[in-house]
């Protein structure tokens, strides 16, 4: 039967803070498991079943001799990519093939695992067979598949310490044999195994494959840096994440399970994670250790997120949203910007110690990248607050992460503290304040009929009124930064003591007002100014500059001899925008004008609240009782859907993970200015029986229909799922999932829609507000369903 997981409250609230430790993240893989498990059920109940069928034989036969090993496979890098695959793109059988045939090289990788004996199909592509896990075979030529039969020594299968090299592996085609070197770790004739990094320190084991054998994973060959360099990195890396953040070590040796190498980009660092792949990374080579951490931190941090929202509803389903991500040089979906705040958590946690152990420029750059990182999560925040559609438990997640940061600021070591801490902020939020109008040049178009308005109310003297819609367009081919113009203007700020005068920056706009780069000089300096109209030069940019631009062109030719008029100052255009406008549509972006008072804000409702007011998050708490909507991922897709794996990566923003790098606005406020950050009621403190409507808790209970319901959209993940082993799944034996009174039956195929635009996690209508899973469910892997 499939039944319940249970997600505490205080597990919940650990996980929002940012960590949540090693026992919160064994439970994310165990929900994890039970959802690749449901996933397979499906695929052998839809239209790939028969392509499915024979590995999901062998796979069953393998637990029953030795549970682990196929535990071991089913939670591996490649497993729920296949999921994926196979349920994405099947019954269409595109590209030579149906994909559920690929999931027989996962299941030779658990007959080597058990030393159990095997007989199985494997498709052989480009010349090459891929046993993710083990390696890959090349040269095989133009054929199509290939036997791939396992002999084991008698009494081997399934023995107590029994390892992969006491298997003989032998590769069968229509042009010959291969036989596979004793031990599959070691390189062979037309064998490229799959190296197993080890690291050790202080008690903790951290053991990775470099997977280079998944098809649905864009590895890289190793030659550039061979596995012997990826262990002398991945040791020293280790080391320092052991000494200088235990807890988070923990999570990693609990729940990674691979390293993919990616091609390295033409600067930095590419890393990237795919949701369907819990505690797989995706990244190229790092070059020191340092990165490497950073790295493994940043991306962990996705998979948990995508983990929990398999158990959890965050947010609710609004269409294909696009928001603005500082870290990122493209606007998002929902599901995409709130991975980019809780990743950041981990490059927080980071720099937070970096900056307080370094001496002399080093700690100088740590410090910048902290207070980097902590403007780009506080502005993330503000945006999620104000164009997220929060359930009960996402302001809440909010609410708990909002806290982490401020929590992690209160001694001042985000800005370095006096008169340096002071100008370090200053200089961050010039480089916000710049990036975000810049992005708004690139991605925000104003209404004409709206701008039009507006320079007729101007020209007769008249108040703005309400601000026009935008709309925030969609990325179309490949997505590059501000430029590099904006780059060396960004790097300047570091050094910088104050940004250049406001009138000096909007005499410059008016000589050439098509440069978003004096644009960008412009919204920094009336920000660090505080002038009239700051908010109206970052928030909305595009607006002001259309409408200069409209205003200039339709001024009258003077009279002869006459100088020619000035054109419209933008500061007064700003100011004038700021002071009298009183709402703004959000076409394209966040709710609809007409929903959740959206056609009220003004621009004053974007004005920063003053710091310290405790409070972070939308304006009102989401309705406790409001029913989640279907599973939903977390807008993630490889491979460069983590925040930190974005191609090409700008001069102005650092590369990678690294927080310096792609972010942009979010700083602690100028002394004198009002703080960025967005505002939530606070949450309530009590627990367990004293919950109420008002504080929702995390102790939720999802039964069996809504698990079902969920592996309906497996592109947006499952609610919850079945958990335990996979079960006796002998030809034509009913031993499958046990549904219990009420539920469904099983998930017919379909794709999911896109992750993106779904709602932020599993869940059932009518349910409590927590999540629960049941530890003793039985096997999806059966080929028909019990009814006990």
């Amino acid at each position: 039967m499939i039944g319940p997981y249970v997600l505490p409250d205080d597990v919940f609230d650990a996980l929002a803070a940012g960590a949540g430790g090693r026992p919160a993240v064994l439970l994310l893989r165990r929900a994890r498991r039970s959802r690749n498990l449901l996933l397979l059920r499906r695929a052998l109940d839809g239209p790939c079943g028969r392509a499915v069928e024979p590995a999901a034989d062998l796979l069953a036969g393998v637990e029953r001799v030795d549970p682990e090993a196929a535990r071991s496979v089913i939670d591996g890098p490649a497993f729920g990519t296949w999921a994926a695959r196979t349920l994405g793109d099947c019954p269409a059988h595109h590209r030579g093939g149906c994909a559920g045939r690929d999931l027989a090289a996962l299941a030779v990788l658990a007959a080597v695992r058990a030393a159990r004996p095997a007989r199985v199909t494997v498709p052989v592509r480009e010349g090459r067979l891929r046993l993710p896990g083990l390696g890959t075979v090349t040269g095989l030529g133009e054929v199509p598949e290939a036997l791939v039969v396992v002999e084991a020594p008698a009494g081997a299968e399934g023995a107590p310490g029994t390892s992969a090299g006491s298997c003989r592996v032998r590769v069968l085609t229509a042009a010959g044999e291969r036989v596979l070197p004793r031990d599959p770790s070691r390189p062979g004739h037309g064998w490229q195994p799959v190296a197993v990094l080890d690291a050790r320190h202080r008690g903790l084991t951290l053991r990775l494959p470099l997977e280079t054998a998944t098809p649905e994973l864009p590895a890289l060959e190793t030659a550039s840096a061979g596995p012997a360099a990826w262990q002398d990195l991945l040791r020293q890396a280790w080391e320092l994440l052991v000494d200088n953040h235990p807890r988070r070590a923990e999570e990693l040796a609990a729940g990674l399970n691979g390293i993919v190498p990616l091609p390295a980009p033409a600067r930095g660092v590419a890393s990237a994670t795919s949701r369907h792949a819990f505690g797989t990374v995706l990244t190229s080579w790092p070059a020191d250790p340092e990165r490497l951490a950073l790295t493994l931190l940043h991306e962990f941090q996705h998979s948990k997120l995508s983990a929990l929202a398999d158990l959890v509803t965050l947010y609710e389903s609004g269409g294909g949203r696009r928001l603005y991500a500082p870290w990122r040089p493209d606007p998002r979906p929902p599901g995409g910007l709130l991975q980019g705040i809780y990743a950041h958590l981990g490059d927080l946690a980071f720099w937070q110690e970096r900056s307080g152990s370094r001496h002399g420029p080093a700690q100088a750059d740590a410090a910048w990248r902290l207070a980097q990182t902590r403007a780009h999560v506080e502005r993330g925040l503000t945006e999620a607050a104000s164009h997220v559609r929060l359930t009960a438990l996402g302001t809440r997640f909010l609410e708990r992460l909002a806290r982490t940061v401020r929590d992690g600021d209160r001694d001042g070591t985000g800005a370095g503290g006096g008169s340096g801490g002071e100008r370090l902020a200053r200089a961050v939020a010039r480089v916000q304040a710049g990036d975000e109008a810049v992005w708004r040049l690139r991605w925000a178009a104003a209404d004409d009929t709206g701008t039009e308005r507006l320079a007729a109310l101007w020209r007769a003297g008249r108040p703005a009124g309400r601000l026009p819609a935008e709309d925030v367009r969609a990325a179309t081919g490949a997505v590059v930064g501000p430029g590099p113009e904006f780059g060396r203007w960004a790097a300047r700020q570091r050094g910088a003591e104050r940004a250049r005068p406001a009138r000096e920056a909007a005499d410059a706009v008016l000589a050439e007002p098509h440069r978003a780069q004096g644009w960008a000089e412009l919204a920094a300096a009336a920000g660090e100014e505080d002038r009239p109209g700051a908010d109206v030069l970052r928030a909305r940019t595009e607006l002001v500059r259309d409408l200069c631009v409209r205003l200039t062109a339709r001024q009258p030719a003077p009279p002869p001899g006459a100088a020619p008029p000035r054109p419209p100052d933008p500061l007064a255009l700003a100011a004038w925008l700021a002071d009298t406008a009183v709402g703004t549509d959000r076409s394209g972006v966040g709710p609809a004008a007409d929903e959740e008072g959206a056609a009220d804000r003004a621009p004053q409702a974007r004005r920063r609240p003053t710091r310290g007011s405790g409070r972070v998050g939308r304006g009102q708490p989401a309705e406790a009782g409001r029913a989640p909507g279907p599973a939903s991922g977390d807008g993630l897709a490889v491979p460069v859907e983590s925040g930190s794996g974005e191609a090409p990566v700008d001069p102005a923003r650092s590369p990678g993970p690294d927080p310096a790098a792609d972010e942009a606005p979010g700083a602690p406020a100028p002394p004198g200015q009002a703080d960025p950050r967005p505002v939530l009621p606070p949450a309530r403190t009590e627990h367990g029986a004293h919950r109420g409507a008002e504080r929702p808790s995390a102790d939720v209970q999802v039964g069996a229909p809504a698990l079902v319901q969920g592996v309906r959209r497996v592109q947006q993940g499952v609610g919850q799922g079945a958990q335990g082993g996979l079960g006796p799944a002998g030809r034509g034996q009913r031993s499958g999932v046990a549904e219990g009174p009420g539920a469904p039956p099983p998930p017919g195929p379909g794709r999911g829609p896109d992750a993106g635009d779904g709602p932020g996690g599993g869940g059932a209508p009518g349910q409590k507000t927590g999540v629960s899973m049941s530890q003793n469910a039985r096997s999806p892997l059966a080929k028909t369903s019990a009814t006990g």
